[in-house]
């Protein structure tokens, strides 16, 4: 995820709209660009609102989302106050993080890669690890499976030698009509369960049928979850590659 399709990979949105069932095929890699497609579109805008859940407490943060193809994303904090205004830019698969409480600009290094992000169950490599789906991994047809009463495509997806990921190993269900994303596992690189993330609440939503909530349960806090609902969503307003760029990310509202 990220996630989710997260963020910036669960948020970062791409290409191809599908209203109706199209063409089955049994190509994995292709069945991942298609899931991919259905997910997004070439631009994208909306308001998004993550639940962190924990045994003792839960916190709510709401957001504002852009984003053009896979390569440029912007997140802006709108909710709580003490989290306002800060944001978080996205471009190929580097990431800024706008703070405007100390006025300073933070390029994420690779070793803050696997920290979480707004203190959720997502890392900051969850932001940009959704553009890498369809090319950094090979793709292997498990059969097919069935996910909470849908027909699903099981895919197993091992990263290739030079692929910049930090997961060992991933298993997708992806629904065999319109392809959308219903179960993701992430395991570690000695095969281990880390992360189960599960696509709920199917409906239309900026004329698409899609999951808008996405939940993810790490595997050694069974208690913990984040949930990313999807309050709105916009496919139709082109955003021109100047909205991407560290200065306005400062200054978008």
């Amino acid at each position: 995820m990220r996630t989710i399709s997260f963020l910036f990979g669960i948020f970062g949105l791409l290409f191809l709209s599908f209203n109706t069932l199209v063409s089955q095929t049994d190509d994995p890699k292709e069945i991942i660009q298609k899931s991919i497609d259905q997910l997004n579109g070439e631009y994208n805008q909306g308001e998004i609102k993550m639940i962190i859940v924990r045994p003792k407490w839960t916190r709510e943060i709401t957001m504002k989302t852009w984003a053009k193809g896979t390569e440029h994303s912007l997140i802006l904090i709108t909710d709580p106050v003490r989290d306002k205004g800060t944001a978080f830019l996205k471009r190929d698969k580097e990431i800024w993080n706008w703070q405007p409480k100390i006025d300073r600009t933070i390029k994420l290094p690779p070793s803050m890669m696997m920290q979480s992000w707004m203190g959720s169950d997502f890392t900051n490599d969850d932001l940009v690890k959704e553009s890498s789906m369809a090319d950094d991994y090979q793709h292997k047809l498990l059969g097919k499976e069935e996910v909470n009463g849908r027909e699903a495509y099981k895919i197993e997806m091992i990263p290739n030698e030079d692929a910049p990921v930090v997961w060992g190993k991933i298993i997708t269900w992806i629904g065999t009509e319109k392809y959308l994303q219903l179960k993701t596992e992430f395991f570690d690189e000695d095969g281990y369960l880390v992360n189960t993330m599960t696509g709920k609440n199917i409906r239309e939503i900026g004329g698409k049928i899609l999951p808008t909530t996405l939940e993810l349960i790490p595997e050694d806090e069974p208690e913990n979850k984040t949930l990313i609902e999807y309050v709105s969503l916009n496919f139709d307003d082109k955003i021109p590659d100047e909205f991407f760029s560290v200065q306005n990310m400062k200054r978008v509202r």
